[in-house]
């Protein structure tokens, strides 16, 4: 039988469980998958740990890439053997075999590998959101990027820099920087040994920024406020220091009248056209070179307890695999 990383109570990496599982035949408008490459993203910290509650006995994981192995009922344009990705689960990603609903998959160009897939899509597409619909970056706009070195935020400079802004990045640690700098990023800040609101007004002259992405939440966010400029926006897309505390929303136009928005990928992707025209959009950004996907870390999937202790210890820079 097939196996998969399941867990039976919220709390900490060691309540994943390494288990077989029983895969039935796809159903209704479903693909079974052969998986040949698991993405691994901040997120699956969120459902482990219960701050986005599921429930419980669940998989875990949204994203990853194989090869179609059975068509269920209902379902065109898809064929066994071929190679597919998707982003937006339902969870369920951390397994050898799964069924998947067939409006959740795209089919993968024979240039981009299933790890690229994997360590791509979820979080690519999120840049793809953050870069071409929350907030449309033109050349020109200065823009920040908190957690440059990580993920999304890999993929957010190198894009960004694409679409001709100036970025700049905040970074945790001197290694961490030397990689932005490399990725493209105008200027890299050390937040843990640097003022990142100081500097960010020192850069660009006490304007402030376009827009700021941030993926931190209550470490970053009512600082980060204070480093955008006049009408501008913050993009809060992730809590990986935590949720953001409630505050009064007259701060934002104290701040100058800031835009907030709080976006999630499903919202982005609910139909199937939007899915299809972002993940075009995504890879041709990839296979132009406009965008490098780096998979910096993998692990074997049964080992996905010590993939979430790197991601959490904040050991990881790029992409993260977790390989069947």
């Amino acid at each position: 039988m097939p196996h998969a990383i399941r867990f039976h109570q919220t709390g900490g990496p060691e309540v994943l469980c390494w288990e077989e599982v029983d895969v039935p035949p796809p159903g209704a408008g479903e693909l079974r998958l052969r998986q040949r490459a698991v993405g691994l993203n901040y997120i699956d910290t969120y459902h482990r740990s219960g701050l986005y509650p599921v429930p419980l006995p669940s998989g875990i994981g949204l994203e990853g890439a194989g090869v179609v192995e059975a068509i269920g009922a209902d379902v065109s344009g898809f064929a066994i053997g071929d190679r597919v990705a998707y982003a937006h689960g339902p969870l369920g990603a951390y397994a050898e075999v799964r069924n998947l609903p067939a409006e959740r998959a795209v089919k993968l160009p024979d240039a981009l590998s299933f790890e690229q897939a994997a360590a791509m899509m979820l979080q690519g597409l999120t840049a793809q959101y953050l870069l071409r619909r929350t907030h449309r970056v033109e050349p020109g706009e200065t823009i920040l990027v908190h957690a440059a070195a990580g993920g999304v935020g890999s993929i957010l400079v190198q894009w960004a820099k694409a679409l001709g802004a100036t970025v700049i990045g905040t970074v945790g640690n001197d290694e961490k920087a030397e990689r932005v700098r490399a990725l493209g990023c105008d200027h890299v800040i050390v937040y843990t040994r640097e003022d990142f609101v100081g500097r960010v007004r020192d850069i660009t002259g006490g304007r402030g920024v376009r827009v700021a992405y941030d993926s931190v939440g209550r470490d970053t966010f009512l600082r980060t406020l204070d480093c955008v400029e006049r009408l501008g926006m913050v993009a809060l897309f992730g809590n990986a220091s935590g949720p953001v505390e409630p505050f009064d929303p007259l701060l934002l136009a104290q701040k100058g009248s800031l835009t907030l928005v709080r976006p999630v990928l499903g919202h982005y992707i609910a139909t199937r056209g939007e899915l299809d025209a972002m993940a075009a959009d995504l890879f041709d950004a990839v296979l132009t070179g406009k965008v490098r996907i780096d998979v910096n870390q993998r692990f074997a999937l049964r080992d996905a307890a010590d993939a979430h202790r790197a991601l959490e210890g904040r050991r990881t820079t790029g992409a993260s695999v977790l390989l069947p």
